[in-house]
């Protein structure tokens, strides 16, 4: 009598220990060598809510045929063991078996769709928000009109990329949701403090703050390259080189330039703030925040991402105890045996 095929289980729902048959996405492949000078690869695999390394080096039975044949951007069907590293996160372990999906395997629920993680609002709705609160908080023609060329000639980028390839929204459309929630909660800030602090002259400057907020991170479509659906973009040479902060930069100043009416104050602290709203120097920022506007932003901008990979870790940890495993990222297990 024949054995039962194992029914195969999502990557994401495998606890630490466990061995099954499940499908998973081939998102990078990196050729490394080790200090002794002996090749390996580092790889990994993901479905849409977790991605796990494989490390095949060069006496592994694997390697040959990982070197010839394994393909980024393809499916495989594996039988593996699950693990998850203190250091290093979600592993795979004793790989048993590996093979490129067929059409047999859509009858065990195999569907690309399940690989390609996104933003659970409609990217086309997210942008035409995002215009219409730059028509309607931007006072200063010039500079809204700044804005919206910005965000029409990078429509599609902001609407398909991640806002990180591997720390906060790193999903497709992750660069356009945290743009518009640091937008909305930059918006309720200034307008709190322009209320509050009315012997400052000239005052917060509304205008700056929105439009500072909408193109914070546009340089990120300059630091990312294309990439196939469940792939983290790869970065492109000026993204490793220069970064998007002065990538942003620059997209603010050639365009202003290009039109040529946006006011060359509002440019420059534009700039500055683009530049300085990661405030500290280890975190990249190339000069320190000079003009309040800047802080509003940077807050904004810091708690929308740490947020974000809290939500994410809380919501998806499947550990026993009070408490989650330590996420790779924050570097630290957040407590969820919470009842209030």
């Amino acid at each position: 009598m024949s054995r039962a095929k194992p029914t195969p289980i999502p990557l994401c729902e495998l606890t630490p220990g466990q061995q099954a048959d499940f499908f998973a996405l081939l998102a990078e492949k990196t050729k490394g060598t080790t200090r002794e000078g002996k090749p390996y690869y580092a790889c990994r695999f993901r479905d849409a809510r977790r991605g796990a390394a494989f490390m095949v080096w060069q006496d592994s039975p694997r390697y040959e045929e990982c070197e010839r044949d394994w393909q980024v951007g393809q499916f495989y069907k594996i039988r593996a063991v699950y693990g998850e590293h203190e250091r290093y996160g979600p592993q795979l372990t004793e790989v048993q078996a590996i093979r490129p999906v067929n059409d047999a395997d859509r009858a065990d629920g195999f569907d690309p769709l399940q690989f390609v993680e996104h933003s659970r609002y409609d990217a086309a709705t997210m942008f035409a928000e995002l215009k219409t609160l730059a028509t309607t908080h931007i006072a200063d023609e010039p500079l809204r009109r700044l804005v919206l060329t910005l965000l029409d000639r990078h429509a599609d980028a902001l609407q398909r990329l991640p806002a990180t390839r591997d720390r906060f929204y790193p999903f497709a459309g992750g660069l356009l949701e945290h743009t518009l929630s640091v937008t909305r909660s930059c918006l309720q800030l200034v307008e709190r403090y322009t209320a509050h602090y009315t012997e400052l002259r000239p005052p917060l400057n509304r205008d700056l703050v929105v439009a500072a907020a909408m193109l914070h991170d546009l340089g990120r479509v300059l630091e990312f390259g294309e990439a196939m659906p469940g792939v983290s973009p790869a970065y492109t040479v000026p993204g490793r080189m220069v970064g998007h902060l002065i990538l942003g930069r620059d997209l603010v100043r050639d365009t202003a330039r290009e039109l040529g009416d946006v006011n060359p104050e509002l440019v420059q602290m534009l700039e500055h703030i683009i530049l300085s709203h990661l405030v500290l120097p280890e975190w990249g920022s190339p000069r320190l925040p000079l003009v309040p506007e800047c802080l509003i932003l940077h807050h904004a901008d810091d708690l929308d991402a740490k947020l974000e990979m809290y939500a994410r870790c809380l919501s998806r940890d499947r550990s026993e105890g009070p408490f989650t495993e330590r996420d790779p990222v924050l570097n630290r297990n957040l407590f969820k045996g919470r009842n209030v």
